[in-house]
C-alpha cells in the first residue's frame, strides 16, 4: 500500500504520546482494538512519528479504517502500510485532510456534488469521527 502523511499534532491523545513522538505499540494496538478491528494478525510498531503496520487484514476497507485509527492519533506523522497484506484487494479510497471551516456536508457536496450524502463520509470514518458536528482540522477522512 506505501505511506500515509498525517498532521501528527491533531487527533486522539494516547498514553506514552506526544507532539514530538507517537505512542508505544502496545498503546496503538489497543486503540486498533477498541474500534472492534482484530489486531491478532497485525504487528504495530513505532518510531518516532511513524508507525509500522504490517501483518494481514480482511479488507482494503478495513486496511484504510486501520490507517485512519493510527494516524488520527497525536504524535502520529506517518504510517507506513508497506508491509501490510490485504486479502481482498479493492480500489483505494479517496482520502480528505480536513481543514479549517470544514463541514461534513461541505465536504459530502465537493466529493459528491450533494451535501445530504455526508452519512457516507460518517459511516467511512469510525474512527475518527464519534459526533458528526465535530470534525477537527488535521484529521485525515476515507471518501468510499
Amino acid at each position: 500500500m506505501g505511506f500515509f502523511d498525517f498532521v501528527r499534532n491533531v487527533g486522539k491523545k494516547l498514553t506514552g504520546s506526544s507532539e514530538a513522538q507517537a505512542a508505544p505499540a502496545p498503546a496503538l494496538t489497543q486503540e486498533v482494538a477498541s474500534h472492534g478491528f482484530d489486531t491478532s494478525g497485525l504487528q504495530i510498531q513505532s518510531t518516532g512519528n511513524t508507525v509500522q503496520l504490517s501483518g494481514q487484514v480482511k479488507s482494503q476497507e478495513e486496511a484504510e479504517r486501520i490507517i485512519l485509527a493510527l494516524g488520527n492519533t497525536v504524535g502520529v506523522n506517518q504510517v507506513d502500510t508497506s508491509q501490510l497484506i490485504v486479502n481482498a484487494e479493492a480500489p483505494q479510497a479517496r482520502m480528505y485532510t480536513v481543514k479549517k471551516g470544514d463541514t461534513l456536508w461541505k465536504i459530502a457536496e465537493v466529493h459528491y456534488g450533494k451535501g445530504a450524502e455526508y452519512p457516507k463520509i460518517v459511516a467511512a470514518n469510525n474512527p475518527p469521527i464519534v459526533n458528526p458536528d465535530l470534525i477537527q482540522p488535521g484529521w485525515v477522512l476515507r471518501i468510499p
